[in-house]
């Protein structure tokens, strides 16, 4: 068995709670912004999480549920430029401290760090989001605690494609079987399965019926660990 030598992070419902109290209340005051009379209810913005993307959702929800919907010109910025004002909103959702971290997050960083093991980000949401997370949520240093944060358009295909795991270990000159992924979702398991990593899971409201058969272990919290670390050392 090789020896556990880094953890690789998924940010959204996996670090803090995001989705349902931060992506999508950021991304309804964009709409109305916007002049746009849409709104993604908690349900709604469940269903949407099945696409991967900020960008890409607005695309799918429009094209499932508002075909009536005339597109403007040069449509790609228009979708582009509406997604950059809801991650305005959402930077200042984050300020205000009000999208906590999930249990047991806070601790197994600081207790992994210590370890010496080495820490990366790999996450569809846009850069500045996770680094506004790290920052506002666990400390203002706390970006300096990864190695490589991967995240947003920086690898041609999103989860479930394992691009943004890939890029990870390529970054890091790491092997798979080297690392655990901690993941919240079904689309994030396959990418980092896809990638080799053995990876956990810590449920969500928005995820817990999802398929995690393939995940090598599937929890509540990380706080659901007396010793979170011997844990993963030992999948």
């Amino acid at each position: 068995m090789s020896e556990l030598k880094a953890l690789i992070f998924d940010v959204d419902g996996t670090l803090a709670e995001t989705e349902r109290d931060g992506h999508r209340v950021a991304f309804n005051q964009a709409f109305a912004e916007a002049g746009l009379d849409w709104n993604w209810s908690i349900s709604l913005y469940g269903e949407l999480l099945e696409v991967a993307g900020g960008k890409e959702r607005i695309r799918y929800f429009l094209d499932r549920d508002r075909p009536d919907f005339t597109p403007p010109p040069r449509f790609d910025e228009f979708v582009a430029n509406l997604h950059k004002t809801k991650t305005t909103f959402y930077q200042e959702l984050l300020a205000t401290g009000s999208i906590p971290l999930r249990p047991g997050v806070r601790e197994l960083l600081e207790n992994a760090k210590k370890e010496g093991l080495r820490l990366a980000i790999a996450t569809t949401s846009a850069l500045p989001n996770a680094i506004g997370l790290l920052e506002h949520m666990i400390a203002p240093y706390a970006v300096s605690w990864f190695e490589v944060i991967a995240a947003g358009d920086i690898v041609p295909h999103k989860k479930p494609a394992p691009d943004i795991y890939l890029y990870v270990l390529e970054q890091m000159g790491l092997q798979p079987q080297e690392c655990v992924a901690i993941e919240d979702s079904q689309q994030g398991l396959i990418a980092a399965t896809q990638a080799g990593l053995k990876t956990v899971v810590t449920v969500n409201d928005y995820t817990r019926h999802q398929d995690f058969s393939d995940a090598a272990l599937v929890m509540e919290s990380l706080a659901d660990w007396d010793q979170p670390l011997m844990v993963l050392k030992n999948l």
